[in-house]
């Protein structure tokens, strides 16, 4: 049984899609960060940077944080979405760490600055509103010569990359310049395990798709 901390955010939802997709059972304990509460000391002790998602493994008590790892250390565990030969591993890897350097920060600085704040900071905006449409670009490129991020099979870096993109609506972006995105984040969108895992904890979010 796996204990995750978690809230609806999109470095929460990575690891309950890689908890459905790789069918270990958990338990989820809500971290409500617009409360603070991944401020509570008892969070502290397992997740040192107060930040969610975190997990006990409580087959042998060990404790992650930083949701790469995590993926990491649950595909290593079930022996999934995380390929052995070197080739195809090295690739995976490459692509979870574009999302944990790349996607994730330069995606969370345009939903500060443009979805939350909007009008305070134009030449904020401008900067990650470029860097955002920028990554779509690379990430369309690659997927215009492969299925997946990591390759030909479904990996732990579209797991992680998923649900930053699931937040299109608030990127101003024009689907018609990333058709490969699209094509790639609707055949995530449509797998059983993600669309279980994408609302964790239960607020009723769902996965909202691009326009045909």
């Amino acid at each position: 049984m796996i204990d995750l901390y978690t809230w609806s955010t999109p470095n929460g939802r990575k690891i309950s899609i890689m908890l459905e997709e790789c069918g270990l059972p958990y338990t989820v304990h809500p971290v409500d960060i617009n409360k603070g509460q991944q401020f509570e000391p008892a969070f502290l002790k397992i997740s040192p940077n107060n930040k969610i998602p975190a997990i006990v493994d409580r087959s042998n008590g060990q404790s992650v944080f930083e949701s790469g790892a995590i993926l990491i250390y649950l595909a290593e565990k079930t022996a999934k979405f995380l390929p052995m030969d070197r080739p195809r591993r090295i690739a995976t890897l490459e692509w979870l760490f574009f999302q944990m350097a790349s996607v994730g920060p330069m995606f969370g600085q345009l939903h500060h600055f443009l979805r939350f704040n909007p009008g305070k900071a134009p030449y904020a905006e401008e900067r990650y509103h470029t860097e955002v449409k920028r990554l779509y670009g690379v990430m369309n490129r690659r997927l215009g010569e492969v299925p997946y991020l990591a390759g030909r099979d479904y990996t732990i870096a579209d797991v992680a990359t998923f649900p930053w993109v699931a937040r299109w609506e608030w990127h101003r972006i024009d689907w018609a310049e990333y058709p490969n995105v699209a094509r790639w984040y609707r055949a995530i969108a449509e797998r059983p395990a993600v669309q279980r895992g994408y609302d964790v904890p239960q607020t009723g979010a769902t996965i909202a798709l691009p326009p045909l």
